[in-house]
């Protein structure tokens, strides 16, 4: 059996199908054919899509697939920059990945939780002067504040603001087109600049770094060679440290709407353990939307379930889908804690920080700091601020990547 035989998608090129489709993209086909592996073509290039957990064990496979070449330029000069982690593979990955995986050890964890729920009540004190609060706003800034404060990166109060819009700017500009898209690119380059100039200083002794900082490790980490990252490169990779921390404002964001649209697991985790906390955080990373889909190219080619991956060939893994996959999750349209009560910790049926072990492949190393950073805010969201959540539009549309609550979540002081 070849590709040819496969489930094919309809048309000529199905990009706009993905625009419009968004992270439904690839289960609406899945269910269509009933089928884990369907053709299709995207920007000009036949693409293999896979959604399921032996899809994934097969994706993460670092024999059969690389980054190299699969990261459209796009995502790079918007989201990831040039030449980061992110598109490497083999030996000088491991390496590379290395250095991020020193910087999110559990102290490194803690030390981040402790930070963001000082930094929580420092905020609360601002918020009595405001008649409503947008929680996303309130969360961007405040882990732009404590990524860049952890980080060793210098960060003045009255720029806090601008450089968080930035970040934000940079994750939500990767899956649009347009000025949306654009205006992600010229952050990208604004924020490149600033970091770059900062590196520069560090390297001269005007700015004094922590040697155990990600700002200080960037600066004069050394590659195989023996020599310093490039300016650039140092600050696409220091980059690739905080961004990801602010993008947590979006789980914190669905973390709050999650607790709004089921009160009881709000008064539930009142009283709870840390493992209910857990569950509950596991819960909202599989329910809500944040990260589509990943790709990768075919490193050599091979045959899998009778289906021929020809070198180079583009193919997506489904992270929504396989996420929400009926075979893995029972009910899995529902929003349910407890389903990860009984969750054997299984690295390929829960993937929204991609599957596999982080130290040996491309799942994110930051997946740790995600969940003690939510678990801080959520302690403050549910024990340490009273507030009501007045009428808004809490949609969120599945055809826009990422997606948000439309309002942000609003909430005021009670």
């Amino acid at each position: 059996m070849s590709t040819n035989q496969i489930p094919r998608d309809e048309g000529m090129d199905n990009s706009l199908a993905l625009l419009k489709e968004g992270y439904l993209f690839i289960n609406n086909r899945v269910e269509k054919f009933q089928s884990d592996i369907f053709e299709t073509r995207l920007m000009g290039q036949k693409v293999i899509c896979m959604r399921g957990k032996e899809a994934a064990e097969l994706f993460y496979d670092v024999d059969k697939f690389q980054r190299k070449w699969a990261i459209p330029n796009r995502i790079q000069e918007t989201l990831l920059g040039k030449r980061g982690v992110q598109t490497l593979d083999g030996k000088q990955h491991l390496i590379r990945k290395h250095l991020f995986m020193s910087l999110m050890t559990p102290p490194h964890q803690k030390q981040l939780a402790e930070q963001i729920a000082e930094y929580w009540e420092r905020e609360k004190k601002q918020w009595e002067r405001k008649e409503k609060i947008i929680l996303f706003e309130e969360a961007k800034k405040v882990l732009c504040k404590v990524a860049c404060s952890w980080a060793g990166v210098p960060l003045l109060e009255l720029e806090a603001d601008s450089r968080a819009d930035d970040f934000i700017s940079m994750v939500y500009a990767f899956g649009t087109i347009g000025p949306e898209h654009w205006k992600g690119r010229i952050a990208r380059n604004r924020v490149e600049e600033w970091i770059e100039e900062i590196i520069e200083n560090v390297r001269s002794g005007e700015i004094k770094a922590e040697q155990d900082s990600a700002l200080y490790k960037m600066a004069f980490y050394k590659e195989a060679d023996g020599q310093h990252f490039s300016t650039h490169l140092a600050a696409v990779e220091l980059i690739n440290v905080i961004r990801p921390i602010v993008a947590i404002a979006t789980y914190i964001t669905f973390s709050a709407l999650a607790l709004y649209e089921h009160p009881d697991q709000k008064e539930k985790l009142k009283n709870g353990t840390r493992e209910d906390l857990e569950r509950f955080i596991h819960e909202v990373r599989r329910y809500y939307p944040f990260g589509p889909f990943v790709g990768a190219r075919v490193k050599k080619t091979f045959h899998w379930k009778n289906v021929e991956f020809k070198k180079g060939t583009l193919v997506f893994l489904d992270i929504y889908g396989t996420n929400r996959d009926p075979r893995i999750w029972e009910h899995p349209n529902q929003f349910d804690p407890d389903r990860f009560q009984d969750w054997d910790g299984d690295l390929y049926e829960f993937i929204p920080h991609g599957g596999g072990d982080p130290a040996k492949g491309h799942r994110c190393p930051g997946e740790g700091i995600t969940v003690e950073i939510m678990k801080a805010t959520l302690d403050f969201l549910i024990n340490k601020v009273d507030y009501a959540v007045p009428n808004q539009d809490l949609s969120y549309r599945l055809d826009r990547i990422p997606t948000l609550p439309k309002s942000g979540f609003i909430i005021r002081l009670s």
